[in-house]
């Protein structure tokens, strides 16, 4: 049994898979969202179902352009009038997208720097995906970490050893290949998502997380899991063997979690 934690370092995974995606991160300093592919009425529901509202937010994290990542971005900014944060790139991507903003609402944070808001320090890492220059974060505050690691087609030796041993991670586990390739996406919709600029597997998700999990590692979220090409059970199942396979001690030194496009997980304390 996982002990009661006092920390004021918490997070949920608000929503996740290929309808919409958003992640609530939180100090007593500073409460941050990291995406809002969904609209701006159901990230706030979310939020309210986690006892947390919308309007105590402090800042907006993208990863990159898509819609299932930037969908609420615009009107939750100007609504709470929120600053939002993302490279260069992205910016140029994705800013006829988000609808009108005033330029103090617009910041830049580039790909392989670390950022310090309030008592929290965030870091970014360049991932392999189909957008126009795609990054995720890792949070550290007080020795604890929570990685954010989805929408990619491989995970590099760089990445596995920067981003290992985090207390808490949130992981790509799209797509169950069997499913993939026999079920009725388009060829050229396959390739896409097979491809090193696609996404993770359930299984090659689990393979990397074998090489990255540690002594400190006590959460796993499967997160992005597609619509049509994956099941949750399927998903957890495959990265349960997988690591066990591994001997990298599943649901004894650490635990696997569902996520869902449509209901938030607990806050949980890191």
């Amino acid at each position: 049994m996982e002990k009661v934690k006092q920390s004021d370092f918490r997070m949920s995974i608000l929503a996740s898979g290929s309808t919409g995606n958003s992640v609530y991160v939180e100090t007593d300093r500073i409460k941050i969202l990291v995406d809002a592919g969904l609209s701006g009425k159901k990230i706030e529901n979310l939020l309210k179902s986690v006892g947390r509202e919308a309007k105590d937010l402090d800042a907006i994290l993208v990863t990159h352009e898509h819609s299932d990542h930037i969908k609420g971005v615009g009107v939750l900014a100007r609504r709470y009038n929120l600053p939002i944060y993302a490279n260069a790139k992205t910016w140029q991507a994705m800013e006829n997208k988000l609808g009108k903003l005033k330029t103090e609402q617009k910041f830049i944070f580039a790909k392989e720097k670390v950022l310090t808001l309030a008592d929290l320090d965030i870091s970014s890492f360049g991932v392999s995906h189909d957008a126009v220059d795609p990054q995720f974060y890792s949070f550290h505050r007080n020795a604890k970490s929570f990685v954010i690691l989805t929408d990619t087609g491989y995970v590099s030796d760089r990445m596995r050893g920067m981003l290992k041993n985090a207390d808490c991670y949130l992981f790509e586990s799209n797509h169950d290949v069997e499913l993939l390739r026999y079920g009725s996406y388009p060829w050229h919709l396959k390739q896409r998502i097979l491809s090193n600029k696609g996404h993770l597997s359930n299984e090659d998700g689990a393979l990397a997380l074998a090489e990255m999990v540690g002594d400190n590692t006590e959460r796993i979220y499967l997160g992005h899991l597609s619509q049509d090409n994956n099941v949750k059970d399927i998903a957890r199942t495959t990265a349960h063997d997988i690591l066990t396979e591994k001997d990298c001690g599943v649901n004894h030194h650490f635990w696997l979690y569902d996520t869902d496009p449509a209901e938030a997980t607990t806050l949980y304390t890191l």
